[in-house]
């Protein structure tokens, strides 16, 4: 017995049903001409993944409800193909458990072949943590499905479950009791820095706990703030990895089955999984594809024509510029340099540089007029007091309205370039650096930006080219240029310090008692977190960004504006 199985690991796009079906019936025909007699698709992928609040519109679950019956009915001459094929069903649909007024909604998966539905699963374990709120849509499975491929001694029987449920014992052991030789698991899992490993051992775990084979399908691609990084792979049934596509790449992944009637690779008659094995990656290639997809995507499938930044010779804007160049190319990007009476003249030519060295558009606009007539028209109302943030404010919101301005005439996107720290602390001006539509480097850390500048300075993923970000950029204390002789530090702890209290804290939810006891000093512990809490009315109004890391100022993370709470 061989079976080839294709892992659709596609980029769809929420919403969009029936281009979502178009490309599952072209990976289909495609794989069934190649010998393949079983698709499988991610979970949701025929309306993409998460559609939130648009599972509650019955016209959006009808539409996907089409979708399906459409790929049923141009895939229905394929004799012995079989789809799975992820989508939301309602209990209308065959699914009903009892009578409700409304009826109940399931992430579910069905198995088209020969132009019907054969089977349909229910999703029965519904994470409701981080970036996730399925209890919100959907109504838990109860029981496994199990289908049948082939005939006779060629006959496979294949248990399907739904992502979460692979990460729980019960699911597996229902599926293998009810008769299952192979686990196909449909995945939608967004990426964050490790998830990839996590998958795989946690997977592992459940092949052998259970002694079947696994096949994991997961998708490509960028919605909204998530990214989900492919890298869909296969597993013995003792949990050894016996295929692995790539990452962050769209692929039509080949699985092949076979049953070993001699025992040369385990137990006699045992299924042998075959195929690709792609390597696992560094922990900045994968940073790097995930914002660079999280961008490209983001703007494609919002139909942005390009995006613009302020370009300030700085280290964040710098790097954002380097991923925006290799995510959409040179012509589809434009950075503007705004400087202000405290900017260096090093910061001028090292932003000059970069720019060249990428091929953008570059343009500078001095914001000293600007400045001064705002000094001017305040003058009275500011006579007498001290020189504070409020003139180095003003700075920031005068570039600002420059950059919306010229997004909003030419229609590109502005690209912010503030990072976690910067966020967590509220080292960052509304409507000022905080201006713009989707914000890239707002998941990392200021740590990991300088990490991530020097990796892109030492490889070259895209074929733009070596060394994109001078050197002094990186080198050069940060500064945010808003005042003589200003440095980041004059105002917050070193990022090295910063940014562990802020791990601790903010990504792993640790005590400030537990964080002192780590060996960090009280007085900068009480100073940080402090600044986390009090900045929180400026999270709300940032613009959405890509999500990089278990806990991000997005989804991840919902605290009131309005809180006494201090530990």
């Amino acid at each position: 017995m061989s079976l080839q199985i294709c892992v659709a690991q596609l980029n769809y796009c929420v919403g969009d049903m029936p281009g979502n079906a178009r490309l599952i019936i072209a990976a289909a025909r495609q794989a069934y001409a190649q010998g393949c007699r079983l698709v499988l698709t991610p979970e949701l992928a025929i309306c993409g993944y998460a559609a939130e609040d648009l599972y509650l519109r019955p016209a959006f679950i009808e539409a996907c409800d089409e979708a399906v019956d459409q790929v049923a009915r141009e895939l229905a001459d394929l004799d012995g193909l079989y789809v799975v094929i992820g989508a939301p069903a309602d209990s209308s649909g065959g699914l009903r458990t009892r009578s409700v007024s409304r009826p109940q909604l399931f992430n579910a998966a069905h198995v088209l072949s020969q132009g019907r539905r054969l089977h349909t699963y229910a999703k029965r374990e519904l994470p409701n943590y981080q970036v996730f709120d399925e209890r919100r849509y959907f109504t838990p499975g109860q029981e496994p499905c199990v289908f049948t491929i082939g005939q006779g001694a060629d006959a496979l029987r294949v248990g399907l479950l739904i992502c979460e449920d692979a990460w729980f014992e019960e699911p597996a052991q229902l599926s293998k009791a009810a008769g299952a030789q192979l686990l196909a698991v449909i995945n939608a899992s967004p990426f964050h820095a490790g998830k990839a490993h996590e998958r795989e051992q946690a997977m592992a775990v459940r092949a052998a706990s259970c002694g079947l084979p696994l096949v994991f399908a997961h998708l490509v691609g960028g919605q909204d703030e998530v990214v989900f990084e492919g890298a869909s792979f296969a597993l013995q049934a003792s949990g050894q990895v016996a295929a692995r596509a790539a990452s962050f790449q769209p692929e039509a992944f080949v699985v092949t089955v076979e049953r070993d009637p001699m025992g040369l690779m385990g137990p006699t008659g045992a299924l042998h999984l075959s195929g690709p094995v792609a390597a696992l990656r560094g922990t900045e290639a994968d940073l790097w594809d995930a914002l660079v997809l999280g961008v490209r995507d983001y703007l494609g499938k919002n139909g942005f024509p390009g995006v613009l930044l302020g370009l300030s010779g700085g280290i964040d804007s710098a790097l954002v510029l380097a991923i925006a160049v290799d995510a959409l190319g040179p012509d589809k990007v434009r950075a503007i340099m705004m400087p202000s009476p405290y900017t260096a003249s090093i910061s001028l030519e090292d932003a000059r540089e970069m720019a060249r060295r990428l091929g953008v558009r570059y343009d500078e606009y001095s914001i000293v007029p600007q400045f001064e007539a705002f000094l001017a028209t305040l003058s009275a109302e500011f006579a007498g007091r001290p020189i504070d943030a409020t003139e180095e404010n003003i700075q920031a919101r005068i570039r600002g309205v420059i950059l919306m301005a010229l997004s909003n005439k030419f229609g590109s996107i502005v690209l912010t370039t503030g990072n976690k720290s910067e966020m967590a602390t509220g080292y960052c001006t509304l409507y000022g650096d905080m201006a713009g539509g989707f914000a890239v480097i707002k998941d990392l850390l200021k740590t990991t930006v300088f990490e991530l500048a020097r990796w892109r300075n030492a490889h070259d993923p895209y074929g733009r080219g070596l060394n994109p970000i001078p050197e002094r950029i990186i080198t050069r204390p940060p500064s945010a240029e808003l005042r003589p002789d200003q440095t980041d530090q004059d105002s917050l702890p070193p990022y090295e310090v910063l940014d562990a209290i802020l791990s601790r804290y903010m990504e792993n939810d640790e005590r400030i008692e537990d964080i002192v006891a780590a060996g960090f000093d009280r007085q900068v512990v009480e100073q940080v977190t402090r600044l986390i809490k009090i900045n929180e009315y400026k999270r709300r109004q940032a613009p959405v960004g890509i999500r990089v890391s278990h806990r991000s100022f997005g989804k991840d993370w919902r605290y009131p504006i309005t809180s006494r709470f201090r530990a």
